[in-house]
Order: structure tokens, then C-alpha cells, then sequence
């Protein structure tokens, strides 16, 4: 895990090839910001429900909750009548029963991001995260989520052997139908910051697949006095998941300031990018400002990281 850290970047070609000298830099923000201007916390994280323990004990709110997803088809009258309302809250959590329905809508998916629960209908964690995914499922149109209980039948068995489930809630990540990611026994907080991290495509960071990209991204801001704050981590790194938030919420507060991101593991050329900029621990925050380095924070601290982004841009930071 990295540590918290901050430090000036050393020159390289590629370095040289990239940036110029610094110019002189101004304030673009007011100077008497505190750390309290910027939660890290969004506010759909502060509108997930709250759950108690206790709740967890009655059997028949157990059922309930996973009941109430359960595919109308083969359902009596009566039964689908009583459940209308409790299935609309549901509706964007697909419960599959078997391999092919899974696999199906794996492949229907194509190219977003598929968040898989495997649970069992007498888990308590399982009971407990799953008002947390429907509530993800209402706010992410762009991610799938599915939901499959391991308990229900010898199909689902057999689907979460396939898949190597050996402990609930298990959480995994589908892209174009390839695994991606995987969480055993997760909190709300960890799933929120997950599903951000992997799914993210609409928000205001930038996200950079290349060299050429971050070429380009400097380019485009050379000359006009904003910062740039590049977000350099790894497909896989807790550290890198945990602080995602807090960078979408700053872009989304801080107009002047440039937000992207980059995953060094995606490809040769983001790899090669890592290693000619003395990348050697994840999260790595790069300031850049008209071609020009300014420094850079290592480390997955929220308010470290505000603080960072405050002072490059000339702001008195009172914590």
C-alpha cells in the first residue's frame, strides 16, 4: 500500500519532451478555503439508507428482501399483484437463476460495467449490502447489476462453482463479459468506491489510455493557468479505489482545476508513461500546470490530497 507522501518530480527525455519551464502562477481560487469547503464524501453516499443489526435477525425480512426481485414469470396473480410496488424499487437488479441467463446478460451488456452480488438467502452480510446495491443500481444507469442467490437451486450452484465462489456476499466485475475485479465481504463504502472506479465514464475526470492522451490534455491546457491533477494508479489497488471518490467529487466542485486519470496497467503505453515519469507507487497524484511539473502527492489521504490541490494553487490551507 503507498504511503502518504509529497515530492518534486525529476527530469527525464520523456519529461523534457512533455513539459516546459514553469511560468509564474496565480491564484485561481479565492485564498481563504478551508478543508472543510471539500467533503470527500458525495452526497449519493450520504443518501444511501442506514441499516441496523438488529433487523437483521427477523427470518422473514431475510426473505423478503431477496423475494422481492424474483422473476414475475411463474408467479400467481396474487403474487405478482402484492409485489408490484416492492419489485419497482428492485427493478434494475437483475436476478439470474442459472449459467445461460448469466452469461447472457453478461453478453448483453457488451461494454459496461457489470457488478455480479453472489449471496445466499441466509447470509446477513449478504442481507445487509444488498439495499446498498439497489440503491447504486438507481444512481448508475450506465453499470448492470445482477444478482444471483448460490442457495436457490443446483443451477445456481453450479454457476457459482463455475465462477469460484467460495464465500457471500461475493462481489465481481464484468467488462465485455471478462472479469475484471472481485471483492469478498465488503462494506457499503468499499462497493461505492468499486463500482465508481471501474465504471466510471460520465464524470467530469478525464480518462487518459495512452501517452499521446495525456500529450493532448496537456496541450489543450498549456497557456491558460489551469492545473492539472493526474490520477495514476492501478486496475487492482485498493489505495487507488478508496480516494476515487473523493477525485470525482473535487471535479465536480473545483471548475479551474483539471482532473484526469490514468490506469498504469492498462497497456504498454500507459506502463511505459509510469516508468520514464518515476512512478513506483499507486495512488500518485501528478500537478501539472502549463507544461510544467509542479509536484506531485503519493498516498490515498483524502484531506492530504485537498490540501495538495489547495496549496499548488496558491491557496492557505487551515485544517
Amino acid at each position: 500500500m503507498a504511503t502518504s507522501s509529497s515530492s518534486s518530480s525529476s527530469s527525464s527525455s520523456l519529461q523534457a519532451s512533455l513539459l516546459s519551464k514553469p511560468p509564474k502562477t496565480t491564484s485561481l481560487i479565492p485564498n481563504n478555503l478551508t478543508l472543510s469547503h471539500f467533503s470527500p464524501f458525495s452526497s449519493f453516499s450520504r443518501s444511501l439508507p442506514k441499516l441496523h443489526t438488529s433487523s437483521l435477525k427477523n427470518k422473514s425480512l431475510r426473505k423478503l428482501d431477496f423475494s422481492a426481485i424474483k422473476a414475475s414469470t411463474g408467479a400467481s396473480p396474487n403474487e405478482t399483484s402484492n409485489e408490484t410496488t416492492v419489485n419497482k424499487k428492485h427493478q434494475r437488479v437483475q436476478r439470474v437463476h442459472n449459467i445461460e441467463e448469466f452469461d447472457k446478460a453478461l453478453k448483453a451488456a457488451k461494454d459496461k460495467l457489470v457488478v455480479v452480488e453472489f449471496a445466499t438467502s441466509d447470509s446477513d452480510q449478504s442481507i445487509q449490502i444488498y439495499p446498498f446495491m439497489v440503491e447504486l443500481s438507481r444512481t448508475c444507469n450506465d453499470v448492470e447489476f445482477l444478482l444471483v442467490l448460490g442457495d436457490e437451486s443446483e443451477a445456481t450452484k453450479a454457476l457459482c462453482k463455475r465462477e469460484n465462489i467460495e464465500q457471500v456476499p461475493h462481489f465481481t466485475f464484468y467488462k465485455s463479459m471478462n472479469k475484471i475485479h472481485e471483492e469478498e465481504a465488503i462494506g457499503p463504502d468499499q462497493l461505492v468506491g468499486d463500482v465508481l472506479y471501474y465504471g466510471d465514464s460520465h464524470s467530469a475526470v478525464v480518462q487518459l489510455h495512452s501517452r499521446e492522451d495525456v500529450e493532448s490534455l496537456i496541450n489543450e491546457h498549456r497557456g491558460d493557468g489551469k492545473l492539472i491533477v493526474l490520477d495514476v494508479g492501478l486496475k487492482h489497488c485498493g489505495p487507488c479505489v478508496k480516494v476515487y471518490p473523493t477525485v470525482i467529487k473535487l471535479s465536480k466542485q473545483m471548475e479551474t482545476v483539471v482532473f484526469a486519470r490514468m490506469n498504469g496497467d492498462e497497456n504498454e503505453s500507459c506502463m511505459e508513461f509510469l516508468r520514464v515519469m518515476e512512478v513506483v507507487e499507486v495512488p500518485t497524484f501528478v500537478f501539472i500546470r502549463d507544461g510544467n511539473i509542479c509536484g506531485r502527492y503519493v498516498g490515498s489521504g483524502k484531506g492530504e490530497l485537498i490540501g495538495e490541490i489547495l496549496r499548488y494553487q496558491g491557496v492557505r490551507v487551515t485544517y
